[in-house]
């Protein structure tokens, strides 16, 4: 990671550490890096999540894209994936994303993608990077090199056209709970059910530029899973600010999260034939059980570090189809070029409703070792010591030699957040309770 990008774009504070300023030169700089093979005047596309800063962030990044002879096409509020497809659909050279993703609203982002719809590697991110700064070398067109700003009105149709073309024989009596979170969803989560043809009920859809993740959405579930319960649902479905996240909750109540989503989908496509090089990539913080249930399933298991880009790049170098996060990015890669939490919906329903199983059934597939989670909060003078802390990572390394292949621990510093996270699998809870406990305490001494 750099000064500037984390695991998943810029982020930070809107207004303080990611100020209109630097929005403008990350648009400069975006336009010369990705668009610099054109010979035409290039095209980029933004869209925006529901928060209050977004629209100050899209004005000043539009503002950097024409400053340097591109032309930036507004969709206004969409999902993160849409962006990424609309990429493609719309022929243009590039396209961001204004969106802290799940983080409250005081927060945004700006993520990127290049021309085939994809986040970009690192080594693109630091050319982007080090012209951010240092931009005194850029010369600025004049006259009528400068660019212009344009608006799409049927953003949203056109990327649900897309999404519900992955229906297969979806019954159209199922009775789903939608949780929009106030984010992006709230612009294509109702036109995507109708196409279904489920009556689904939509929560948290009325986004007023600060409830955006409040106590809603993939994060907070608790209010989803009340209704789910109260009212009977076959199941429910929560997506994060942007979309690009899908978690859900069976009829009884319980959480079905991204590795059972994973586990489900890989043993389907197994089953049809799809599922290629019979894999199906996670990350270091996938529960155990979920390796253990596609060992049982003839599935190999590929672990990744955590985030989807890197998720991706594993899937892109060896040819496999699906992999995604325990948080609920999940990528269909036959579908889309980045996690989409509206297809993963689609393709969960597809199975539900070919399988004649309830949600609870296919939750119970995968059987998870109980895990327990801690944050250690830091400052941002603090980011990048912990890698570099002879105490802790002494700790770590002698810890997880002790505790073998029936137990985890994982320690990383958060790519979107000052945060350290501590996360600990194993099925004897005290222990488990004891070596988190452990780990944080250690951490904190340390740092």
């Amino acid at each position: 990671m750099g000064k500037f990008f984390g695991t998943d774009g810029v982020r930070g504070v809107a207004n303080r550490e990611l100020t209109c300023e630097l929005a403008m030169k990350i648009g400069k700089a975006a336009a010369l890096v990705l668009t610099r093979n054109c010979s035409y005047i290039p095209k980029i596309l933004i869209g925006k999540d529901t928060r209050i800063s977004s629209d100050m962030l899209e004005s000043a990044l539009l503002a950097g894209i024409c400053s340097v002879g591109a032309n930036g096409v507004s969709l206004g509020v969409v999902p993160t994936p849409a962006v990424s497809y609309l990429v493609k659909k719309y022929n243009a050279d590039a396209g961001i994303m204004i969106s802290a993703s799940h983080n409250s609203f005081e927060f945004n982002g700006i993520k990127l993608f290049n021309k085939s719809g994809y986040k970009l590697s690192d080594e693109v991110e630091n050319e982007i990077e080090k012209i951010i700064s240092d931009d005194s070398e850029i010369k600025l067109p004049i006259s009528e090199k400068i660019g212009s700003i344009s608006y799409v009105k049927t953003a949203t149709d056109d990327y649900v056209d897309y999404i519900s073309s992955a229906k297969k024989n979806i019954n159209t009596n199922l009775k789903v709970a939608v949780d929009c979170a106030n984010g992006s969803a709230s612009a294509t989560a109702g036109k995507l059910f109708d196409k279904l043809g489920i009556n689904a009920t939509i929560l948290f859809s009325k986004p007023n530029g600060i409830n955006i993740n409040e106590n809603c959405g993939s994060t907070h579930l608790e209010n989803l899973v009340s209704f789910v319960k109260e009212n009977n649902c076959d199941m429910g479905i929560a997506f994060d600010g942007d979309a690009d996240r899908c978690l859900c909750v069976d009829e009884k109540g319980e959480v079905i999260d991204g590795d059972a989503i994973l586990g489900i989908c890989a043993k389907n496509m197994k089953e049809e034939g799809t599922l290629k090089n019979d894999t199906l990539v996670g990350t270091i913080m996938s529960n155990l059980g979920l390796k253990e249930f596609c060992e049982n399933n003839d599935i190999n298991f590929v672990e990744t570090k955590v985030g989807d880009r890197y998720v991706l790049e594993n899937m892109l170098e060896n040819d496999y189809n699906i992999g995604g996060e325990q948080s609920g990015h999940v990528i269909f890669l036959d579908y889309s070029t980045t996690g989409d939490g509206e297809l993963t919906a689609v393709q969960i329903l597809n199975i539900l409703s070919s399988s004649n199983f309830s949600a609870s059934k296919l939750n119970s597939m995968v059987k998870k070792y109980p895990q327990k989670s801690a944050t250690v909060n830091i400052e941002l003078s603090q980011k990048g010591l912990l890698e570099n802390n002879i105490e802790i990572q002494k700790y770590l390394k002698e810890t997880k030699e002790k505790l073998g292949s029936k137990a985890k621990l994982v320690v990383r510093e958060s790519g979107t957040e000052p945060k350290i996270r501590v996360m600990a699998e194993c099925d004897d809870n005290e222990f488990l309770e004891n070596l988190v406990n452990k780990t944080v305490e250690i951490i904190k001494n340390n740092l």
